[in-house]
């Protein structure tokens, strides 16, 4: 693994003199090395005083990886305008840096430290290649939010640290730490806001409006998951005190849902409806951390990889029809199937899938969760049934008003998509699929 991460170093004191091509090979090189060895890290885990590398981490450095090579190879607008395409892919190499060293690290406190250094590429992103001038804002939003919210967390990883003598991940199954409400909450409150939570989501609308498409890909595949793994890897010390507040928060959780789900219903922009929906499902996620069942940890992790693909993928879609169209509004972007066919289809397997219909990893996650769920609390089931009513409602939304409808007279320029665009899209939804049959790895990381 140390290996792999010194190769990773090389590419990016080297990446002025490759080109686009040359990237992407060398990262797909290291997405095969890790899939060589994983055979025996899923057999095994493997320990030391800095590092760990155990089925939960190694599911997200390999999903970093893969968002990382598709982002490299989406970056097309940047590489052909020549956006300063030295910059960009440099950053996209060391925020996936950043990323793997947060997945494997075994200290906590290091872990708190790439956690808040994986803010300054993300917010390099957005004020070097957002769209509008709002970009900045956005990326003041991304900093205020999560930054306020780590404070509290550094404060307590010293409590936790002065109270049981250790911040060894690997030892949280062993310790147990006693907290009232309030340090429980502001323990896991940097993580809540990174998923984000409903009542601290309003930061992520807007950084993904403002993204470009490699930076919503990014931020809705992987740094997202930076909070949901935060909570996995926290609660396996704390789960006797969550359990005595889990009412609150996934109670939190559903009823944010629902009534995110409504929100997406009457929007009107494509990036906003995907960005609103990725809240609703990281609050399904999160009420399944919160049951402390077996089910409910392993439908979050499913959870996780499965939104971090489906959503990344619809995101490079509302791009395709953006850079096409020059507008993300439904009402500007009305009969797309008559224009490109082929894109519709990409579009409706994305949105069935954003809904979970079979056979897609998104099924089997909400499966496990709502199981969860409805052991945890009967009462449940009437948000649950909500949240998957109006899942399906705004996916065919987004669908049928996109694709179906009165050509619009807007579309003067049009240019087709060509076959990269959708052998990047295909990158995205064939693991969606396949992975759903490997059951094992699933159940192997509990």
């Amino acid at each position: 693994m140390l290996g792999i991460i010194f190769v990773l170093l090389f590419l990016i004191l080297l990446i002025k003199k490759m080109k686009k091509d040359l990237c992407v090979f060398n990262l797909g090189v290291l997405i095969f090395l890790m899939m060589i060895e994983f055979k025996s890290f899923i057999v095994w885990e493997s320990y030391n005083k800095l590092f760990m590398f155990s089925g939960l981490s190694y599911g997200l450095v390999m999903l970093s990886f893969w968002i990382s090579l598709l982002m490299v190879m989406g970056g097309g607008s940047v590489f052909k305008m020549n956006l300063n395409w030295f910059s960009f892919v440099f950053v996209i190499l060391f925020l996936l840096l950043i990323l793997v060293m947060s997945f494997i690290t075994n200290n906590f406190l290091l872990f708190y430290v790439f956690f808040e250094c994986s803010l300054i590429p993300t917010f390099l992103l957005i004020l070097g290649w957002g769209y509008q001038s709002e970009r900045i804002q956005a990326g003041v939003y991304l900093m205020m939010y999560t930054v306020s919210a780590s404070l509290p967390l550094l404060g307590m990883i010293y409590y936790y640290y002065f109270n049981l003598f250790s911040l060894n991940l690997v030892l949280f199954d062993y310790l147990f730490l006693d907290l009232n409400f309030y340090g429980f909450f502001f323990f896991t409150l940097a993580f809540l806001v990174k998923l984000p939570m409903f009542l601290v989501h309003l930061w992520l609308p807007s950084a993904h409006v403002e993204a470009p498409v490699s930076g919503s890909m990014i931020l809705a595949g992987v740094l997202l998951k930076l909070g949901g793994y935060g909570l996995l890897q926290v609660m396996r010390s704390m789960w006797r005190v969550g359990n005595d507040y889990a009412l609150f928060y996934i109670s939190l959780s559903l009823i944010g849902g629902v009534l995110i789900s409504l929100v997406c219903l009457r929007q009107s922009d494509l990036k906003l409806l995907v960005a609103y929906s990725s809240v609703c499902h990281m609050g399904l996620m999160m009420s399944g951390v919160f049951t402390f069942k077996s089910w409910g940890v392993m439908g979050s992790f499913s959870m996780m990889v499965s939104h971090g693909l489906c959503s990344s993928g619809l995101f490079y879609l509302c791009n395709l029809t953006y850079e096409r169209s020059g507008s993300r509004n439904l009402l500007f972007n009305k009969g797309m199937l008559h224009y490109l066919p082929k894109l519709s289809l990409w579009w409706f397997l994305f949105c069935v899938m954003n809904m979970a219909a079979p056979p897609s990893l998104n099924l089997f996650s909400e499966i496990c969760l709502i199981n969860s769920l409805v052991c945890w609390s009967d009462w449940t089931m009437i948000l649950l049934m909500l949240m998957g009513f109006l899942a399906a409602c705004y996916s065919l939304y987004m669908f049928s008003y996109s694709q179906h409808g009165k050509l619009s007279s807007f579309h003067l320029k049009f240019t087709g998509v060509s076959m990269s665009d959708y052998l990047i899209l295909g990158f995205h939804w064939i693991p969606l699929n396949v992975f759903v049959l490997n059951f094992d790895y699933w159940f192997s990381w509990l």
